[in-house]
Formats: C-alpha cells, sequence, structure tokens
C-alpha cells in the first residue's frame, strides 16, 4: 500500500466523501461515482466484462461509513447497497481517476439509453 488515509469524513450533504492520506494527497469523492464505482461484485461481476452499469445514481447519498479492519470501510448508500468494501489503494484510485471514470460511466448511460435520474414512483 502506497499511503495510509489520515481522515475519511462523509460531507453533510451525505454526497461526499472526503479522504486525506499521509503524503498530502487528498480527495472529495462523489457519492454517485462510489456507488457507480463500488468495488462490489454486483456492480463490477466477476470479471471485466461483467461489469454493470448502474443507472439512477445522481442524488444517492452515503447513509454509513463502516471502518473494515485496518485496510478499507464498507460504505451504506440509501438503495441499501452495502457490499462494496472500498480499500485505501481503490478510494485514491478513484481520487485520481474519478474525473475519466465518471465520464466513461456517462458515456456508457447515453450508449445504453440509460439516465443518471432515479425512476419515480408514484
Amino acid at each position: 500500500m502506497s499511503a495510509w488515509p489520515t481522515e475519511i469524513r462523509l460531507s453533510k450533504d451525505r454526497r461526499t466523501l472526503h479522504v486525506s492520506f499521509d503524503d498530502g494527497e487528498s480527495f472529495g469523492l462523489s457519492a454517485e461515482l462510489l456507488r457507480v464505482e463500488s468495488p462490489s461484485a454486483e456492480v463490477q461481476g466477476h470479471g471485466p466484462t461483467q461489469k454493470q452499469t448502474v443507472p439512477g445514481k445522481r442524488e444517492v447519498e452515503i447513509l454509513k461509513v463502516e471502518p473494515v479492519g485496518h485496510y478499507a470501510v464498507r460504505l451504506t448508500f440509501d438503495d441499501m447497497h452495502d457490499t462494496g468494501i472500498y480499500g485505501w489503494d481503490y478510494l485514491r484510485e478513484l481520487g485520481r481517476d474519478g474525473e475519466a471514470k465518471l465520464q466513461a460511466y456517462l458515456d456508457e448511460l447515453a450508449a445504453k439509453g440509460l439516465s443518471r435520474e432515479r425512476l419515480r414512483r408514484g
């Protein structure tokens, strides 16, 4: 592992996870990015060709941030997704490459005719 987190803090609106590392790098990770790039098998599948495109997560919020040992956190989102274990290196990767990953996600949504907006029931 290249760096250790010194702070993990959820914003008051629950839509940004702030992560700072002991080498001085820090990132504000959107809940949407964290949700659609969840390291869970539900999202990532069991191989590169199995990754799922998760629509409707623009307004998703993080309800809970729980430590997993000394190596990761588990996030619970307001859509009740809670199976992703976010290791320190993965959080750093999302911080560094988040804009490109989010753009790839938006391109994928457009290609599949899907939306970032939640479907409203009623």
